[in-house]
């Protein structure tokens, strides 16, 4: 029951403080809304009406009314989040003064206080030492207790248990101990005279240092290895259990400029239960280590048992969710782990024990080309690349070239090579690139010995694997459980007629309720019924389906001499699927040229194959292994991807969107200001960084450079903007009640989102903890990212409308035309202000949007304020005015990306304006903006309402549906889609718009932000 721990713990602290409040001594008077009144002695809430009917003891009313009493908790809510912020705000300012004073300790500060773990500088191979560093693989731990050791290893992860001690865990691929790092003068190595190692101190400042270095950073230590002491606690989070190190000396080898996605820990901890570990935990930061702390004292072992519950978890924080998209989208991180070192091992092991094999029995290793003037098989699953001009394929198999050796006598021959399918298939088994196992080899009289050499291959592999890999297996196994592959000393060999009808007298149909045919290719639900079958009858795992019929297999598969509906061809399976497809080929040149025609192909296309045959072949068979997928079934990962270091699928290599001309491109965030500056190279980091700051692109520019109709509401006062040191891109948002609301995409170029986005999200994460994000209106590369990535939930309810200026079809609708005739019999004419713009047409239009904004009825919903005169050098102004001079309207236009062309900002009709005054005005703009900007392709008129709510990534249907339940009842309110009726009329077309939160990050609460947000005047 130790989940219930922390409530009950929190429920005392709750009693605890009411008790105290309880025991003040006299009454309290509070003031609230100029509302005054004696508070209870019971409660401490003021008495200020006497409705309620229920008197405190001296006579006062102790109740208030229920409207008083939230608008009375509410403030005090919004007080503590104040209080929390500036604190939090305080904290940081001292954690980087911290950190700028220890990287000054670390120049200027005494030698031997700083040399156990000052960085060591970018190598450049300048000289060539060995420092006898161990592999922990290389070394028996229980020989070398007592030893001093240097290595080089990652930190998988650590957790300061006091000012002067903190754990570490180091890694080196699968093997990781645990290390302590604690201030004192140095450790001894039993039986020593002396510390080994270089003179220095371990200071407290060295383990404050330590104790920020990020998970994955990598370090040189120097350590004494020491067995756990008798009676304590094995550590359970590193695969060294009995041994830890004392660390003397760490030196930062590689800095992370990015903070990982998720870490090598964190991946290998899913799922695992950390409740116990959180309440035991709780305190630990309290705990302080003995002033004197030499290993072997008593006060130094009391220590070590007050913390020992640390070896059974360095982490309690709350396990994290990774699926599996998260780890293939950041697979550098995921093929640290564990489990994935220990595939590819396995991987390398199937390869070297294929290759082994055929060597023995004769085999010759070619390599043959990938490019070829012709399918290989069919036109249908073929890349065509453009090869100088003319058509060329990725190979689909080494099909005909393996042909092509033994045709040139090579007898025997194989290849592990890449095969190329371009085959849109998203499923768990599927790759658009594999890597192929494949052999070929001349026969005497049957294709069956090539069968029975394939036969004894794979029973030489399953035995190697499990001989030379049991420990890769078995940690494999605790991430994705299986059962050991069991195969017989005699695989059974089914003919393909025997398996459908095995399939007939289980009574199996697909999906549409038919039965296998005997003369088609089996179905992946069949082939897999059949695999049980097989189980349930000869208890294996893995067998032969002999005779497939033609129409399964490509034009070159020797036909059966009794039956043509079927060939010598064969497929293995391996836990219900496929991993081999093998048979005997068409020898005779006029015979397969037969079957190429018939299958579709030109014959003149792959001249060298047939020639071959022609100056005639042996009788041959052979077979293609896929080995992503037999290394996927092997060790039953579940999904095909993993089983690949890279995978290609089809939705790999993403379009890269076009780059178009900065409009500032001294303001450019790929090649920033600073980058050239032979000023900054001469500056400390710390004072480069401050330097920096001051050089950061003006955000007008910025916007103008990469920006969209969203990002321009940050020129107003009320938005924050967070800039990304390395880059100078930008990122506008606002905090409203307990969330932080990130607008519009950053602004940057779009092959920085990723390293732009992620910083970003650390930033929240180290200074906004306490607040939840949302992030509004953002384009679909930034969703898929914070989908895909990170697992955050999207949906679109809002759109980008956007307009072609130089091809408006607006004005065929004859509504508009209809009022844009209105206006121009009331005389009302249409212009351009040119800049600078006048003060006395500056104080007409204020005059006139003050009477606008006087004239507003209802709840208004807006990103951004009525601010005409912001960033002029950016805008384009319009307006229209009668023959008198009075302004009806005005329009103004914002500069954005290339891309996105202009914003209209602003398109306000005033008061007792004529009608078709500003439908007039902003076809006007358009014009005017077409003839003065020719690479203006598009405007916007910003986001508007869609008329339904859709559900984007990670959304289930009951989440789906409660949304859309409350965005209809906003949209009724507040009469969302009123705009979008008047923007279509202007010839809109709508480009989606994404809002993203993490899970548990929007809800009611979330809702309520956005739309107080917007309502807001700032």
């Amino acid at each position: 029951m130790s989940f219930l721990k922390k409530p009950f713990k929190k429920l005392e602290k709750i009693k605890d403080r009411h008790n105290h409040n309880s025991a003040s001594d006299g009454p309290s008077t509070i003031k609230e809304d100029g509302a005054s009144g004696t508070a209870s002695p019971q409660s401490g809430i003021a008495s200020s009406s006497p409705q309620s009917g229920i008197a405190s003891a001296n006579g006062q009313d102790s109740s208030i009314p229920t409207r008083q009493s939230q608008d009375m908790m509410r403030d005090e809510k919004k007080r503590r989040s104040i209080d929390k912020e500036r604190v939090k705000v305080e904290s940081m300012k001292r954690n980087q003064l911290a950190r700028i004073e220890s990287a000054n300790f670390l120049r200027t500060g005494p030698e031997d206080l700083t040399k156990l773990y000052k960085p060591y500088s970018m190598n450049m191979s300048r000289t060539r030492e060995y420092d006898h560093r161990i592999l922990f693989k290389d070394i028996d731990f229980a020989k070398m207790d007592g030893q001093v050791i240097t290595f080089r290893a990652r930190i998988h992860t650590l957790r300061r248990m006091s000012a002067k001690m903190v754990f570490i865990v180091f890694r080196q691929q699968t093997i990781t101990i645990q290390g302590l790092l604690q201030s004192f003068q140095k450790p001894q190595a039993e039986g020593a005279t002396e510390a080994p190692g270089p003179d220095g101190t371990i200071s407290d400042r060295m383990v404050k240092s330590v104790e920020r270095y990020p998970s994955e950073t990598i370090v040189v230590v120097s350590a004494l290895v020491r067995k756990i002491p008798q009676g304590m606690k094995p550590v359970q989070n590193a695969t060294i259990h009995n041994h830890e190190l004392d660390i003397y000396e760490i030196h930062k080898v590689s800095t992370l400029s990015e903070n990982v996605p998720f870490t090598v820990y964190d991946a290998e901890n899913i799922n695992r239960d950390n409740e116990d570990a959180e309440v035991e935990g709780e305190d630990s930061d309290s705990q302080d280590t003995p002033e004197e702390t030499p290993r072997t004292s008593a006060e130094w072992q009391k220590h070590l048992k007050s913390v020992d519950n640390s070896r059974t978890s360095l982490d309690t924080r709350k396990p994290r969710s990774l699926p599996q998209r998260v780890r293939l989208n950041n697979r550098i991180v995921d093929l640290r782990t564990g489990p994935a070192q220990c595939i590819f091992r396995i991987q390398s092991g199937i390869c070297n024990l294929f290759r082994g094999y055929l060597d023995e029995r004769g085999f010759i290793e070619i390599h043959t080309p990938k490019l070829q003037g012709g399918a290989t098989e069919s036109g249908a699953s073929v890349f065509e690349v453009n090869y100088f001009g003319r058509p060329g394929f990725l190979a689909q198999s080494p099909q005909l070239a393996k042909q092509m050796a033994i045709m040139s006598d090579f007898e025997k021959v194989y290849e592990v090579g890449p095969v190329f399918r371009a085959e849109d298939s998203n499923t768990p088994r599927h790759l658009t690139e594999y890597t192929g196992l494949d052999l070929e080899m001349a026969l005497e009289s049957h294709y069956h010995e090539a069968l029975d050499l394939i036969d004894g291959m794979f029973k030489h592999l399953w035995a190697g694997i499990y001989q030379r890999f049991q420990k890769e297996i078995d940690l494999i196994s605790h991430f994705y459980p299986h059962e050991k592959v069991e195969w017989l000393e005699e695989t059974p060999r089914i003919p393909f007629k025997e398996g459908v009808q095995m399939l007939m007298d289980d009574g199996w149909k697909d999906d549409d309720g038919n039965a296998a045919s005997p003369l088609e290719d089996l179905a992946t639900a069949a082939e897999r019924r059949l695999g049980q079958l097989v189980k349930e009858k000869y208890h294996t795992d893995y067998y032969i389906l002999d005779k497939f019929p033609a129409s399964a297999r490509p034009f070159y598969t020797m036909p059966d001499p009794l039956d043509d509906r079927y060939t010598n061809s064969f497929d293995i399976f391996m836990r219900g699927q496929e991993i081999l497809s093998g048979g005997q080929r068409i020898h005779d040149s006029r015979f397969l040229e037969k079957r190429i025609k018939a299958a579709g192909i030109n014959p003149d296309s792959m001249p060298e194959y047939l020639e071959g045959f022609r100056w005639g072949a042996p009788p041959h068979a052979g077979c293609g292994i896929g080995l992503e997928r037999l290394t996927f079934l092997f060790l039953n990962l579940g999904n095909i991807r993993l089983a690949s270091m890279f995978p290609r699928d089809p939705k790999s290599l993403p379009a890269k969107a076009v780059i178009n001309a900065l409009r500032h491109p001294e303001a450019s965030t790929t090649n920033p200001p600073w980058e050239n500056s032979d000023y900054l190279a001469s500056q400390d980091e710390e004072e480069g960084m401050v330097d920096r700051r001051l050089q950061f692109q003006p955000l007008e520019k910025l916007i103008a450079n990469y920006g969209d109709a969203a990002n321009t509401s940050w020129l107003d006062k009320r938005y924050q903007v967070w800039r990304h040191d390395a880059t100078g891109a930008a990122q506008g948002y606002i905090v409203h009640s307990n969330f932080i609301i990130s607008v519009g995409p950053p602004l940057c170029a779009k092959s920085q989102y990723n390293h732009v986005i992620s910083a970003y999200l650390t930033y929240l994460k180290e200074h906004h903890s306490n607040l939840k994000p949302i992030w509004m209106i953002v384009n679909k590369e930034v969703e898929e990212y914070l989908g895909e990535k990170f697992q955050w939930r999207t949906l679109a309810c809002i759109a980008e409308e956007r307009a072609d200026p130089r091809n408006n079809q607006a004005i065929k609708d004859k509504d508009l035309e209809r009022k844009v005739r209105h206006a121009d019999k009331e005389g009302i004419k249409n212009a351009e202000i040119v800049s600078p713009i006048p003060d006395d047409i500056k104080t007409k239009i204020d005059a006139r949007v003050a009477d606008w904004q006087h004239g507003r009825k209802g709840q208004q919903v807006h990103l951004t304020q009525i601010r005409p005169w912001v960033d002029e050098a950016h805008r384009k102004y319009y307006y229209a005015s009668d023959s008198v001079g009075n302004i009806h309207a005005i329009c103004v236009l914002h500069q954005l990306s290339p891309q996105n062309g202009y914003q209209i900002k602003f398109s306000l009709e005033f008061p007792n304006a004529p009608s078709g005054s500003i439908e007039a005005l902003i076809l006007y703009s358009m014009r005017q903006i077409a003839i003065s900007d020719t690479e203006t392709s598009q405007v916007t008129f910003g986001t508007g309402a869609m008329p339904t709510l859709e559900g984007g990534r990670n959304l289930g249907k009951q989440k789906v549906k409660m949304l859309k339940k409350a965005y209809d009842t906003i949209n009724k309110q507040f009469k969302l889609t009123n705009k979008s009726g008047f923007r279509e009329k202007m010839g809109v077309w709508n480009e989606p718009a994404f809002v993203a939160y993490p899970q548990g990050g929007l809800g009611a609460g979330g809702i309520r932000a956005i739309m107080g947000f917007l309502e807001e005047d700032g």
